[in-house]
């Protein structure tokens, strides 16, 4: 039962992200890099701080947590996975919700999976290590197959129909910034791998073990958004759009920056939800360490379902669709493996 409402938490956090990016387009007459900044506060400093407060009780602080050790490659790890958020956005540009998402996400699973038993020196060809390795590639198969029904639509759609269903589509220059994107995004579980040390003190001096990780997700976040703010400052410097934010009338510029928080909180809900429905998971498991897999994947999954009502996939064959299926299936495959392997 606890494992269920573990990986439940992990869901609803999934389908605030794969939401995150519906906000986005209701925002007006702002450049990329100014809605990318305003949001990027909201997702990655004002609401990850309000959740690193609750793993705070009387008498602490959240100094006292972070002077506990790895405090400072947390938030290395954070600027190399800013680099990953930074292009992620611009994945989606070039291939759409749907397919961006998915080949992103997939190999930020994968990467972000194995590379921190890797780092610890852990044996991933027998018993766990093993199960882990069966479980991640059971999800690239996945990710492979949808990565397939994207080639079948852009075989199948005009280059008209591409355009009406994904503005910028690109698909070369989108494949490239899409597995970048995913691999430097996998920073993001090593760094919460380093604040382990922070954990366990909120853990053992009776904090909510709910919230212990929230704090490092805070500092893996901060490192993020220095590379984000970097970028689109020098964007606006180079296209001279500062003067945006102000220039847009008192409704619009409050519009904006409400939907640019609702896009933060979006945002932020994965990871809130990842490490809450991580304590419902028996530490020393597969499903724990499988938990980073678990939540890219149900991320692309319902990625995949926004495009669908985002007609991304609108007016291609039934083969295509049927791919597609196919590699949901998969996904949601490679989660059933790795939780009866729990058992």
């Amino acid at each position: 039962m606890y494992i269920f409402i573990g990986l439940l938490i992990i869901a609803i956090g999934s389908i605030g992200v794969s939401s995150s990016y519906i906000p986005i387009n209701k925002i007006k007459d702002w450049s990329w890099e100014n809605f990318w900044m305003v949001q990027g506060i909201f997702a990655w400093i004002v609401f990850p701080f309000l959740g690193a407060l609750l793993a705070i009780d009387e008498g602490r602080s959240l100094i006292d947590m972070w002077s506990q050790g790895g405090a400072t490659p947390a938030i290395i790890y954070g600027v190399l996975w800013g680099v990953g958020g930074l292009t992620f956005g611009l994945g989606m540009r070039y291939l759409g919700v749907a397919l961006g998402q998915s080949i992103g996400m997939g190999t930020c699973s994968a990467f972000g999976t194995i590379l921190p038993p890797l780092l610890a020196g852990d044996d991933l060809f027998h018993g766990k290590g093993l199960l882990l390795l069966i479980g991640v590639s059971i999800m690239i198969a996945g990710i492979a197959i949808i990565g397939y029904a994207g080639s079948l639509r852009n075989q199948n759609l005009s280059e008209e129909e591409k355009r009406a269903a994904i503005k910028d589509f690109a698909l070369t220059k989108g494949l490239v910034v899409a597995f970048l994107a995913g691999a430097m995004s996998a920073c993001f579980n090593l760094g919460l791998e380093s604040g382990a040390p922070m954990k366990e003190y909120a853990i053992t001096a009776g904090c909510n073990t709910l919230f212990a990780g929230l704090p490092v997700i805070f500092l893996v976040t901060v490192g993020g958004f220095c590379t984000n703010a970097a970028y689109c400052i020098y964007q606006n410097i180079k296209n001279n759009t500062a003067g945006e934010y102000l220039k847009v009338s008192p409704g619009v510029l409050t519009s904006n920056i409400l939907f640019c928080a609702l896009a933060g909180v979006c945002w932020y809900s994965q990871f809130f939800g990842l490490e809450t429905g991580r304590s419902f998971l028996p530490k020393d498991g597969v499903l724990y360490a499988f938990s980073w897999s678990i939540l890219m994947s149900l991320n692309v999954i319902a990625s995949n379902i926004w495009g669908i009502i985002l007609k991304e996939w609108k007016g291609v064959g039934a083969k295509t669709i049927g791919v597609l299926l196919l590699g949901l299936a998969v996904l949601i495959a490679s989660i059933i493996v790795v939780s009866i392997a729990q058992q």
